[in-house]
């Protein structure tokens, strides 16, 4: 009987080591340069960040003090250790300062700039980067820092995210490299039912966070894509796009700048909570 009441704690000790809290939202950030982080990070960008806001960190990052796999103050770089400012960043400190205090944010970004939204496709990813790897082979040298299959360094650290939290949606951020391609939606929505159906999350029940491109306007040279973008929510139900309009942006026209990326990732998450009072 001792025996048997010994076995039944320890199940119940391993149990609550790995309990899920309620209250640690998880979100999933993917896509190419934009949300990886392009341009600078700045002073300001460095400091006031609240505990609550959480990096899983994807890699090891000596210079930044974090190994891969465990949980940081998401004080940027948030992506690889040697990226910029993401919107993700502000994102996240957007959502902390309407969430009740009991509440956190945690990330798991991994994202390669200059790629194609077949790098997280867990069939294609392989003949993608073979075919990418005489014309950028440094892009080949960032899916390399994720073991070489960026999609699966996702969901291995979504699944290390899940012990601690509930992963709440996705942030993508990605198309410059796909201007144009009508089957974007499509590959968009195997890549967000792939996800779900990797981590046991039920079809369709978590939002996709998509946000436009660099607009006409501000000098975009892919502006043409975000008619595309337009169209995922009649693939994906519970997709939200994001506004870029008036965003300020860099000169190269593919970029947003410090102050653009600031005002992205706040709207990224007025979206979200837009969506939430649905």
């Amino acid at each position: 009987m001792k025996k048997i009441l010994l076995t039944i704690s320890l199940f119940m000790l391993i149990g609550n080591s790995f309990a899920q809290d309620p209250n640690f939202h998880i979100y999933l950030c993917i896509g190419q340069s934009n949300m990886e982080g392009a341009t600078r990070i700045e002073a300001q960008d460095t400091i006031n960040i609240d505990s609550r806001f959480k990096i899983l960190e994807a890699l090891d990052c000596p210079k930044l003090d974090r190994k891969k796999g465990q949980w940081y103050t998401a004080k940027p770089p948030l992506c690889r250790c040697d990226t910029r400012l993401s919107p993700a960043d502000y994102f996240g400190r957007t959502m902390i300062q309407n969430m009740p205090q009991n509440q956190s944010i945690g990330l798991v970004h991994v994202a390669v700039a200059g790629s194609k939204i077949e790098i997280f496709d867990k069939v294609k990813y392989k003949t993608y980067l073979d075919s990418s790897a005489k014309e950028r082979p440094w892009m080949i040298n960032m899916a390399n820092s994720y073991g070489g299959n960026p999609y699966e360094r996702l969901i291995e650290m979504a699944k290390i995210a899940q012990k601690s939290g509930v992963i709440k949606g996705i942030l993508l951020h990605q198309g410059e490299s796909n201007t144009g391609d009508k089957t974007w939606p499509a590959q968009v929505k195997k890549i967000y039912d792939d996800i779900l159906a990797d981590l046991g999350i039920s079809p369709n029940s978590i939002p996709l966070l998509a946000g436009e491109l660099v607009v006409a306007e501000q000098g975009g040279k892919c502006a043409s894509h975000n008619a595309i973008i337009a169209t995922l929510p009649q693939s994906i139900p519970n997709a939200v796009v994001v506004s870029s309009n008036g965003l300020s942006a860099a000169k190269d026209g593919l970029h947003f700048d410090s102050a653009g990326v600031r005002e992205f990732g706040k709207r990224y998450a007025e979206a979200l909570m837009q969506y939430s009072k649905k």
